[in-house]
């Protein structure tokens, strides 16, 4: 069997990013590991006050944390790990999965949480202050197929999403939107841009449309950036373990982004609200009609497109 040292791995690793005269710095660390020292040991003590207390010797949690962080940031192959870290790429892969759970299960909560009444409120001021679409609440990039939406919208059909008014226009609406293509069909929480605007004040919201649609898309750019694993091949040994690792990487960008003081939105730990109707219930039959209004759907997009245009008669030449 291969002696590998893993003593020496881990004095290596703790000497160049985390002893008090480390080799490399903050700016050097956050390069390599995409993230702030602080971030990453903020997950690594949770991570081992939560599993790795099992009085077993074997790697050390740096060791195993930091290899993990790396095939998920950076271009590398599990069996990389071992000249520097001392992990063969059985292990390098193992700590991966271990992560990517711990992560999820520890964190979840609050950084992949379903958005909160104070969540919603919170991007409909900066979507209209950043993109002047009061309600928003996102963009979809792609239909499903096979005649579905998207699974986001389950939550929102069976009750399990809150209901979050607005006004645009002077008219309320009872549940915010997502900007999308025209392959969606005419729901009230959709907004699409007009097909074959003549009218200057389509043409306007057409452009603004498409424009705060890909703005906001290009957040999956930037999380496709900073984790190498997300765009590339996994090769997890089941859907399960993919999902885990996705999830991680989404839940340990958005500690990264709080980090820097850029979320938008704030956890403040509330008592659930939802309500979860049954198919066939009155209730859920309402909302479902509700939710398919074409008329609905065509006034807010009037209403949306008055707003924009005429709100902003400085800027629409």
């Amino acid at each position: 069997m291969l002696n590998r040292n893993r003593e020496e791995g881990h004095e290596h690793l703790y000497r160049d990013y985390f002893a008090d005269n480390c080799v490399y710095g903050a700016k050097d660390f956050k390069r390599r590991f995409r993230l702030s020292r602080n971030v990453f040991l903020r997950i690594t003590n949770a991570l081992q006050s939560r599993y790795d207390a099992r009085g077993r010797q074997g790697f050390t949690t740096l060791q195993k944390y930091a290899a993990g962080i790396r095939l998920m940031a950076m271009r590398e192959l599990p069996d990389t790990m071992d000249d520097y870290m001392r992990m063969s790429e059985r292990t390098a892969r193992e700590s991966l999965y271990t992560l990517s759970r711990g992560v999820v299960e520890t964190f979840g909560d609050v950084y992949l949480r379903k958005p909160s009444l104070h969540d919603l409120q919170e991007l409909y001021a900066t979507h209209e202050e950043r993109h002047e679409f009061p309600g928003m609440i996102g963009s979809i990039v792609a239909h499903t197929g096979n005649g579905k939406i998207s699974p986001i919208f389950n939550d929102l059909l069976n009750g399990k999403a809150l209901d979050a008014p607005f006004t645009v226009n002077g008219n309320e609406y009872k549940y915010g939107y997502y900007l999308t293509d025209g392959i969606y069909p005419q729901y009230s929480t959709f907004v699409k841009a007009f097909c074959h605007p003549v009218e200057e004040r389509d043409n306007f919201f057409k452009r603004r449309q498409e424009g705060s649609r890909k703005d906001v898309e290009r957040a999956f750019g930037v999380l496709k950036a900073k984790w190498h694993i997300v765009e590339h091949a996994a090769r997890p040994s089941d859907l399960e373990t993919l999902r885990y690792i996705m999830y991680a990487c989404i839940i340990i960008h958005n500690m990264v982004v709080e980090d820097k003081g850029r979320n938008i939105a704030h956890y403040i730990p509330t008592k659930p609200r939802h309500v979860q109707f049954q198919p066939g219930t009155t209730d859920y039959l309402h909302r479902v009609v509700e939710i398919q209004d074409a008329t609905k759907h065509k006034q807010l997009r009037e209403d949306l497109a008055d707003y924009i245009f005429y709100g902003n008669n400085n800027d629409n030449g």
